[in-house]
C-alpha cells in the first residue's frame, strides 16, 4: 500500500480527505516491483469497475474473433473448391488473429486479479503472443496486398501456386521472429507491463539511446514497411483497374454499344468501386490497428512521457484486438465461394449467394441478346 504525496494530493481528491490511495503496483510482492516501469509508480490504481469493464470488452472480442477466425480456417481448409494460393493467405491471417485473441483469456485472469499473473514469465508469454500475432497481421496484410495486385494485373500468370503461397506464409512467420524472441530473451529490449499493468509489451519508456533505437526499429520493421508495402501494392492495383475500364469503355464507344463487361450482374457493382473499397477497407483497419500503438510507443520514446496515462495506453491495444474480430469478414465474407460454402454448412447464418453459373448465363444472354448495330459495326 502507498501513499500519495504532496503533489498528488493536488489531483486527487481522495489525498485531501486523507484517505489511502492504490497506486499501480499496490498489489504486487517487493519482489516484483522491478516489472513496474518508473512511469507508472506515480499513477493511481483504476477502479476495480474499469477492470470489469475491460474484462467484459475483451471477453466480447475473444468470442467474436474465436468464431470468425475459427470458420474462416475450417472452411477454407476442409473445401477443396478454396484450396489455392491466395486463400493460404486468408487462413495464414486468421491463425495469426487467433493468436492474438490468444491473450485475451490472459487478460481476463489480470483483470480479475487487478495484477499481472504470472509475473515475468506471464509477462514474456502476454507480450510475446502479441508480438508474433501483430507483426504477422502486418506483414500478412501486405502479402495479400502483392498477391491481389499480382493476380487482378496479370490474370493468366499472376496467380500463385501452392507451393510459391507457402514460401511466403513461412516468410511472414520468419518475419515475426527478431523483434519476439530479442526481447524475450532481454537479449535488446525487453517486455514490461503497461497501462492497468494487466497488459504486456516491449519497452518504450526507458529513457536511454539503447530504447529509442531498439523503438525506431520495430517501428520500421512492423509497422512502416507494411504500410509501405500495402499502400504501394494497392495504389498499382487501383491503378490497373482504372486503366483497365478506361480501355473498355474507349472500346466499347467504338463498337458502339453500351458495354463489354456482358458478364456482370445487373446489381453488382463497377470492378473499379468494388477494388477501390477493398483497398480503402484493408487500408482503413490497418491503420486502424496499429498506428495508435506506433503513436504511444513513439511518444513514449521519443516525446512527452507525461501524456502517456494508463488508459491512454489501454486503448491502443484495445484498437489492436477490435481488428483482429472484423479481418475475417473483411477478407473472407466477400468471398463468393466462401460465402457460398458458409450457406451449404452453415444455412443458419442466412447467407445468400448465386451460384457460379448464374453470371455465366447473364453473360450469354446479353451477348445473345445484342442489337444489330453492334454486328453491323
Amino acid at each position: 500500500m502507498f501513499l500519495v504525496n504532496e503533489t498528488d494530493a493536488v489531483l486527487l481528491p481522495a489525498a485531501r480527505t486523507g484517505e489511502m490511495v492504490k497506486l499501480l503496483g499496490w498489489n504486487l510482492p517487493p519482489e516484483q516491483m522491478h516489472l513496474v516501469h518508473e512511469h507508472w509508480k506515480d499513477f493511481p490504481a483504476p477502479p476495480y469497475f474499469m477492470h470489469l469493464l475491460l474484462a467484459l470488452i475483451y471477453f466480447v472480442l475473444m468470442n467474436l474473433s474465436l468464431i470468425g477466425n475459427g470458420i474462416v480456417v475450417w472452411i477454407f481448409t476442409t473445401s477443396k473448391s478454396l484450396r489455392n494460393g491466395s486463400n493460404m493467405f486468408i487462413v495464414n491471417l486468421a491463425i495469426f488473429d487467433l493468436l492474438m485473441m490468444c491473450e485475451m483469456p490472459m487478460f481476463l485472469v489480470n483483470a480479475f486479479s487487478e495484477r499481472l499473473v504470472g509475473y515475468e514469465t506471464g509477462c514474456a508469454i502476454y507480450a510475446a503472443l502479441g508480438s508474433v500475432s501483430g507483426i504477422g497481421g502486418a506483414i500478412s496484410n501486405a502479402v495479400i496486398a502483392y498477391d491481389r495486385y499480382r493476380t487482378i494485373s496479370n490474370p493468366l500468370e499472376g496467380r500463385m501456386n501452392r507451393v510459391q503461397a507457402s514460401l511466403f506464409v513461412l516468410l511472414t512467420w520468419l518475419w515475426t521472429l527478431p523483434f519476439t524472441v530479442l526481447p524475450m530473451f532481454n537479449i535488446w529490449g525487453r517486455y514490461i507491463p503497461e497501462g492497468y499493468l494487466t497488459t504486456c509489451s516491449f519497452d518504450y519508456l526507458t529513457d536511454d539511446s539503447d530504447t529509442r533505437v531498439f523503438v525506431g526499429c520495430i517501428f520500421t520493421w512492423a509497422y512502416a514497411i507494411p504500410m509501405v508495402f500495402i499502400c504501394y501494392f494497392y495504389t498499382r492495383l487501383f491503378g490497373h483497374v482504372r486503366q483497365h475500364e478506361n480501355m473498355l469503355k474507349n472500346q466499347a464507344r467504338k463498337m458502339n454499344i453500351e458495354s463489354l463487361a456482358a458478364n456482370r450482374n445487373v446489381n453488382a457493382e463497377a470492378a473499379e468501386i468494388r477494388i477501390a473499397k477493398a483497398a480503402f477497407t484493408i487500408f482503413f483497419l490497418f491503420v486502424c490497428a496499429w498506428t495508435p500503438y506506433a503513436i504511444v510507443t513513439m511518444i513514449g520514446a521519443f516525446g512527452d512521457k507525461t501524456m502517456l496515462t494508463p488508459f491512454f495506453t489501454m486503448v491502443p491495444a484495445m484498437c489492436s484486438k477490435v481488428v483482429s474480430c472484423l479481418d475475417p469478414w473483411v477478407y473472407a465474407i466477400s468471398h463468393p465461394k466462401y460465402r457460398q460454402e458458409l450457406e451449404r454448412r452453415l444455412p443458419w447464418l442466412g447467407i445468400k449467394e448465386a451460384p457460379d453459373n448464374v453470371s455465366s448465363t447473364e453473360s450469354k444472354h446479353t451477348v445473345i441478346s445484342e442489337p444489330p448495330a453492334a454486328a453491323e459495326n
